[in-house]
Parts: structure tokens; C-alpha cells; sequence
């Protein structure tokens, strides 16, 4: 099947290259399976409805510092993980199982603190905890979490169904988790430096609060029913909106105007980029983890949405593939790359 006659580093490829790779050697075969890889989740076909699955890896050292998350947000934010890649697809998450793997460095008291953090995403969420796995580990805390949910085949949104002249629309505003996180990595520098300082976070709360313990935007589904909308493709932002344009486009075989002026930032993100330096409409397309959705809406509910709190009108489909341009507030168009993150990166 895998005929490569010299070595490969995983860098060539890249996180997204590795996925293409691999999944080019699988065929769904059984006629209940309705979507396989390349979608926030996968489509399994049970009558009326499908039944949407998606998995995900939490990984100490790669996704999460225990230097600075406390346990039950940790808990917390493994069940936000997964279940946002159902509601991505336009689906209300119903049950989630979590697999663990821990060395003997936690006590029982701390795991329970992790798994109260479940409960509490489990109880705000009315999803289900129905099982999981529990293993031991020599490299650090790793969590998995499976989240499912059934849509009727009607209301499911996948990633391909973008059309010429949709709206591109992103919900609450973007960038905050990934200015918490250098908040959070400049306090940790201090605090090893000066170990008798203590951070003071207050100023930046909901920067911090967006990292480590975000929201799964569940709501959206509610919303987008109220005002009888569904979006024709639909991604969550884990890895920065410059990321999820290029699957969005590499799904529909179409492309993105974005216009600068119109990402939705926060006055802290602002602020805090600023004092970093960075650019904030930069750390707003590539930063990742705000777990908001973005999507593609039919022109024709313009009205509907252009006031409306929880929807930003960001930019629109073009009809030339696989290009994406930012509009920047000074006139100029410049290529947006996917820059947001990713597991394994090129150079």
C-alpha cells in the first residue's frame, strides 16, 4: 500500500500533508458510513439521522502546561474539545468518552479534580460521560475524548457545501486564547526566574479564561434554528481562522475574500497583542482555540444576520479556488497562509 522507497521527514508534509497521505489509502467500504476523514466529523448512516463521531488527543507538554491549568479546567476543556467538532457540523453532542493515561504522580484527589471538570462540561452541556479507558503512561498526562451526536440528515453541515457568493460568518471574536497563552507563558518565565513573585492575571481574565477554559458554542445550533438559517459549510476554530479558510476552500473548491476591518477582537486581545507586538488582526486569522464556529451563510440572509450579537460578517466566498486574500484597512490584498497550528509544521 505505502510504496516510499527512501525516508520521508514528517516535516515535508506538514500536519494537514500527513492526514492527505494516509487517508489516500482508505476507501469507506460499508454503506453506513457516510463521511469518513476530512471532516470535523465523521458521518455514520443510522435511518433518518447520522450519527456524527469525532476524536481528539490531549497531549501534557504539547496542548496543555500543568504548570498553569488547573486540573478541573483541564477536565473542562477536554469535553469542549471534542464536542465542538460535533456542533461544527451542525449537530447537538450527546455522549463523550474520555480514555486517560496517567503515571503515579497524581494522586487519587487530583484526578478527581480533572474529572469534576468533566462533570461540569458534562452537566452544561447535557452531554453523556458513558466510558472510556485508563492506562498508565511514562511521558506525561495524555487525554482522548470520542464525542457523538445525532442530526437528521437534512440539518447535518459539512465542509463542502460552500457556494458562490456566501457570506463568510464567524461567531464571538477570535484570537483571546492564544493571547492568554502568552500571558500565561510570560508568568510561567517569571515565576521560574523568581519563584517568590505570584502572577497577577486579573488584568487579562478573559484573555486567560478564553485558554484555558473556553466555551463550546453550542448555542449557534439554537440561534441558527430560531432565524431558519443553515449554513451551507461549517468548521470550528481550533487551528485560526487562516487554517479553517484552506480546509473550507480545499472542501468546496472555492476560495475567501476577507476584509481585516471586520474581525471581531476583543479590547483585551487588542491590547494585549499590542504590548507584545504583534499585529492583532494577525494573532486574530492564526491563533488558535477559540472554539468558535466559523461558516458559510446564503447571501440572502444578510438581513438576518448583519446586526445581529453573535454573528460577524467577515468576508465571502469567491469563485476561484483554493485562494484567499486579506483586504486590509489601508487597501492593499495580500495571500492568507495557514499559519495557525499545527502538530507537525513545515520550516
Amino acid at each position: 500500500m505505502f510504496e516510499n522507497s527512501q525516508r520521508t521527514e514528517l516535516l515535508a508534509l506538514g500536519e494537514f500533508g500527513l492526514i492527505d497521505h494516509l487517508s489516500a489509502h482508505f476507501n469507506a467500504k460499508l454503506p453506513s458510513t457516510a463521511l469518513g476523514i476530512g471532516d470535523d466529523a465523521a458521518l455514520i448512516d443510522i435511518g433518518e439521522e447520522y450519527l456524527a463521531i469525532s476524536s481528539d488527543c490531549l497531549i501534557e507538554g504539547v496542548h496543555f502546561d500543568l504548570t498553569y491549568t488547573p486540573l478541573k479546567h483541564l477536565g473542562f476543556k477536554t469535553v469542549v474539545v471534542g464536542i465542538s467538532d460535533i456542533i461544527a457540523m451542525n449537530v447537538k453532542p450527546e455522549q463523550v468518552l474520555i480514555n486517560i493515561a496517567l503515571s503515579n504522580r497524581f494522586s487519587l484527589e487530583a484526578i478527581e479534580e480533572l474529572y469534576e471538570g468533566v462533570r461540569l462540561a458534562c452537566e452544561k452541556y447535557n452531554v453523556d460521560l458513558i466510558g472510556g479507558d485508563t492506562t498508565s503512561s511514562r511521558s506525561g498526562l495524555m487525554l482522548s475524548v470520542t464525542a457523538m451526536g445525532r442530526g437528521h440528515k437534512n440539518h447535518v453541515v459539512k465542509r463542502s457545501g460552500a457556494k458562490h457568493t456566501d457570506l463568510l460568518v464567524v461567531t464571538g471574536d477570535v484570537g483571546g486564547a492564544y493571547m492568554g497563552l502568552q500571558i500565561l507563558e510570560r508568568e510561567k518565565r517569571v515565576f521560574l526566574e523568581h519563584n517568590t513573585m505570584q502572577p497577577d492575571l486579573e488584568p487579562f481574565d478573559y484573555i486567560v479564561g478564553r485558554q484555558l477554559k473556553p466555551e463550546a458554542r453550542i448555542d449557534i445550533l439554537d440561534i441558527l434554528k430560531e432565524l431558519n438559517i443553515k449554513p451551507t459549510s461549517m468548521i470550528d476554530i481550533s487551528d485560526g481562522i487562516a487554517s479553517e479558510i484552506h480546509q473550507l476552500g480545499k472542501a468546496s473548491n472555492i476560495g475567501f475574500d476577507i476584509y481585516e476591518e471586520k474581525l471581531p477582537i476583543d479590547a483585551q486581545t487588542i491590547d494585549t497583542a499590542v504590548s507584545f507586538d504583534l499585529n492583532p488582526s494577525i494573532v486574530a486569522l492564526n491563533g488558535g482555540e477559540d472554539f468558535e464556529l466559523l461558516m458559510t451563510i446564503p447571501i440572502e440572509f444578510f438581513e438576518n444576520i448583519k446586526s445581529h450579537p453573535d454573528f460577524t460578517i467577515i468576508g465571502h466566498v469567491t469563485e476561484f479556488p483554493m485562494t484567499f486574500k486579506l483586504n486590509t484597512r489601508a487597501g492593499n490584498a495580500f495571500d492568507i497562509q495557514a499559519q495557525g497550528w499545527q502538530h507537525i509544521k513545515k520550516d
